[in-house]
C-alpha cells in the first residue's frame, strides 16, 4: 500500500475526519461523506461563524460575513416578494464578476431556486438562445451585457444590477434566510457547457455536488499536507501563515469562479477579492500586494501573462502561498517558472482535472506529487472513481488511450430538457462518460492527451469546434471546414481553422473573422486560418483525421490570422 492509500484509509475509513460511507444516491449505491452539510444553504448559514471578518472586496465596497448574510437574506425576499421566485424556479444571470453576482446566487440558492450562469462574453445570439433554452423566470444582467440585447425583444422580466440592484439589498435589513425545506439532489444551479454537436448544453447541478465539492477538495488540501510531511517532502523555512485571502480572476460562470472561490472561499471564512474590467497582469499585482492574497487560481493564460509582465518585480508578491491551474494545458516549464516567481507557493502548486459535468471534480494533484509527476493530472478524487474505456465500452489497463470516465454520487443531475444528449453521457452505473482522451498509469494517475481530443482549452474556455464548424460551413463560400487547436505559449491553445473554399470565389481570413463573430463570442473566433482548395483528410469511415491537419499547421512557419495555406 503506498502512502496516498494509506493516508485516505486513515481520513476516510470508519471514525475518520472524513469518513466516507456508501448510501443510494438517484438509484445507484455510491461513496459520500459520513458528516456533510445537506444544502448550499447550510453551507452559507455556517458562515455566520466568521462574523465580521472581510468575506468580499470589489472596488470600493467591502463586505463582512455578517453583512453577507443580511444582504443575501434580504435579497432573496425581494427576489421571492417582489418577483415571485420560488423553489424550482430559474433566475439567470448576465454580468460580470461582482458583489452582486455573489450574492445573487446565494439568495437564489437559499430560496431553492435555480441560477442559470450565463457567459459574460456571449453574442446576441448566443444569449438569446440560452433564454430560450433554460427560460428563466428573472434575468438579472448588467447593463453592459444587456446592451447587446438592445435590438432584440425579450419577455424575460429583467433586473438591471446597477439601477435595480440596490432596492434588493435594501428591501428587508435583518431578514432571516428562507426556510424553504431543500433536498440534497434539488438542483441549485445551471452552468452552460461547450457543445458537443453545435449549441452549449446547460449542466443541471444539486446542492449534493456543489457541498460534495467543498468537502473533497477540503479533504485534498489535508491529503497533500500530510503527504508532504510523511514524505518528508516540507519546504525548509516554511513562511509564515497569513490570514486566507483569494484573488478572483476566474469569471463566475465557470468552475474556478463560483466554485473555487465564492463558495470554497466562504467554507474556509477567507476574504475573496474581485477585479473589475479585462483581466490587466500589472493591476493583478498591484492587487495582490495591496490586499495580501495568498490563494490564486492562474486560470487559463493569466499565470504566463503575468509571469511574462516587465514590472514582475516591481512588486511584492510574498504573501502568495497557494496556486492552482486549470483551464488550459500547464507545462513543466510553466509551473517551474511559477515556482521562481512566487517562491512562498512552490510547495503548493496545484491542478486538476474536472468538468461541469462531473461536478468541477475527477482527479487531483498538487505539492510533491505534482513536483514528481508534473505532466499528470492526478489520481480520482477521493469519493470519486476513474476509468479509460475503449470505442466499444471496455475497460482498458494502464497505459492503454481511450475515453476518460468519472464515477461519483455528484455528476449533474442532466442537460437541461435535453433527454437524448443525457443519456449519451450519463451511463449506467453512474459513469459520465467525457469525451476526453487519455490514460491512467500503474498507480492510477491520469495523463490528458491534449492532441486526440476534440475539446480545445484557449484561456481557460473550453471550445468545442463544432460550433464553430457549423458557422464556417454556412458562409457561401465555405465547401468545408475543420476547427483545431494550436499550441500556444499564453493562451494554452488558440483557435484555428482550415478552410476547404469555393474554387471560383477568393476567400480572406477577416471575412471569415466576421463572419464567425457575428453570432459566436469573441474567444470562439479562429486566430489563425489555413484556407485551401484541397478536400480535407479523412479516414475509411469518412471521419475528418484533424491529427493530420494540426501536423500540417504546425509544420508551416508561424502566421498571422490571414495565413493561406497550399493551393490547388
Amino acid at each position: 500500500m503506498d502512502v496516498i492509500e494509506e493516508i485516505r484509509n486513515e481520513f476516510t475509513g470508519p471514525g475518520g475526519l472524513f469518513e466516507l460511507q456508501e448510501e443510494n444516491v438517484r438509484g445507484q449505491r455510491l461513496p459520500v461523506f459520513a458528516s456533510r452539510p445537506k444544502s448550499v444553504r447550510e453551507l452559507l448559514q455556517e458562515s455566520s461563524a466568521h462574523g465580521d471578518n472581510e468575506y468580499m472586496v470589489h472596488g470600493e465596497r467591502r463586505i463582512s460575513y455578517t453583512q453577507h448574510l443580511d444582504l443575501v437574506a434580504s435579497v432573496a425576499r425581494a427576489l421571492q416578494e417582489r418577483h415571485g421566485i420560488g423553489q424550482g424556479d430559474r433566475v439567470a444571470i448576465l454580468a460580470a464578476n461582482s458583489a452582486e453576482w455573489v450574492i445573487t446566487w446565494w439568495a437564489v440558492a437559499s430560496l431553492g431556486g435555480i441560477l442559470t450562469a450565463f457567459n459574460g462574453m456571449w453574442t446576441q445570439d448566443e444569449i438569446l438562445y440560452a433564454l430560450g433554452d433554460s427560460d428563466p423566470s428573472l434575468l438579472i444582467a448588467d447593463a453592459k451585457r444587456l446592451e447587446r440585447l438592445s435590438e432584440a425583444e425579450i419577455t424575460v422580466p429583467t433586473l438591471v444590477i446597477e439601477r435595480d440592484f440596490a432596492a434588493l439589498e435594501a428591501h428587508a435589513p435583518g431578514s432571516a434566510l428562507p426556510d424553504t425545506a431543500i433536498q440534497e439532489d434539488d438542483p441549485a444551479l445551471i452552468l452552460y457547457t461547450s457543445g458537443t454537436t453545435g449549441r452549449p448544453k446547460g449542466a443541471l447541478v444539486s446542492h449534493r455536488a456543489l457541498v460534495g465539492f467543498v468537502k473533497t477538495q477540503t479533504y485534498q488540501g489535508l491529503e497533500r499536507l500530510v503527504y508532504a510531511t510523511r514524505t518528508g517532502r516540507i519546504p525548509e523555512n516554511p513562511p509564515p501563515p497569513l490570514p486566507p485571502c483569494s484573488l478572483v480572476t476566474s469569471p463566475l460562470f465557470h468552475l474556478s469562479g463560483l466554485y473555487a472561490a465564492a463558495i470554497m472561499m466562504l467554507t474556509q471564512g477567507a476574504k475573496t477579492v474581485y477585479r473589475t474590467g479585462r483581466f490587466d497582469p500589472e493591476d493583478v499585482m498591484r492587487t495582490m500586494e495591496k490586499e495580501s492574497v495568498t490563494l490564486w487560481s492562474a486560470l487559463g493564460s493569466a499565470g504566463a501573462q503575468v509571469l511574462n509582465h516587465p514590472s514582475l518585480t516591481d512588486y511584492d508578491l510574498s504573501s502568495l502561498r497557494n496556486i492552482g491551474f486549470g483551464g488550459a494545458p500547464t507545462s513543466p516549464e510553466l509551473q517551474r517558472r511559477m515556482k521562481e516567481a512566487f517562491p512562498n507557493a512552490r510547495g503548493s502548486l496545484g491542478l486538476g482535472y474536472g468538468l461541469s459535468e462531473s461536478g468541477g471534480m475527477g482527479t487531483s494533484i498538487g505539492g510533491p506529487e505534482l513536483d514528481d509527476r508534473p505532466t499528470s493530472a492526478g489520481r480520482a478524487s477521493v469519493g470519486h472513481a476513474v476509468e479509460i474505456r475503449d470505442e466499444k465500452g471496455n475497460r482498458l489497463g494502464p497505459g492503454e488511450n481511450g475515453e476518460i470516465h468519472i464515477r461519483s454520487a455528484y455528476l449533474m443531475l442532466e442537460y437541461w430538457q435535453k433527454e437524448e444528449a443525457t443519456a449519451e453521457t450519463i451511463l449506467p452505473g453512474a459513469w459520465l462518460a467525457t469525451g476526453d482522451i487519455g490514460r491512467l498509469d500503474e498507480e492510477g494517475y491520469l495523463f490528458i492527451d491534449s492532441r486526440a481530443r476534440d475539446m480545445i482549452l484557449r484561456s481557460g474556455e473550453n471550445i468545442y469546434p463544432v460550433e464553430i464548424e457549423h458557422r464556417l460551413d454556412a458562409h457561401s463560400d465555405v465547401r468545408e471546414s475543420a476547427v483545431i487547436g494550436l499550441d500556444h505559449p499564453e493562451l494554452g491553445q488558440e483557435v484555428a481553422a482550415v478552410v476547404v473554399r469555393d474554387p471560383d470565389t477568393p476567400l480572406e481570413a477577416e471575412a471569415l473573422q466576421a463572419w464567425v463573430g457575428e453570432t459566436l463570442a469573441r474567444y470562439k473566433v479562429p486566430s489563425r486560418f489555413f484556407i485551401r482548395l484541397e478536400p480535407l483528410p479523412r479516414n475509411a469511415a469518412g471521419k475528418v483525421l484533424k491529427n493530420v491537419l494540426i501536423d500540417e499547421a504546425e509544420a508551416q512557419a508561424p502566421a498571422d490570422s490571414g495565413h493561406e495555406g497550399r493551393k490547388t
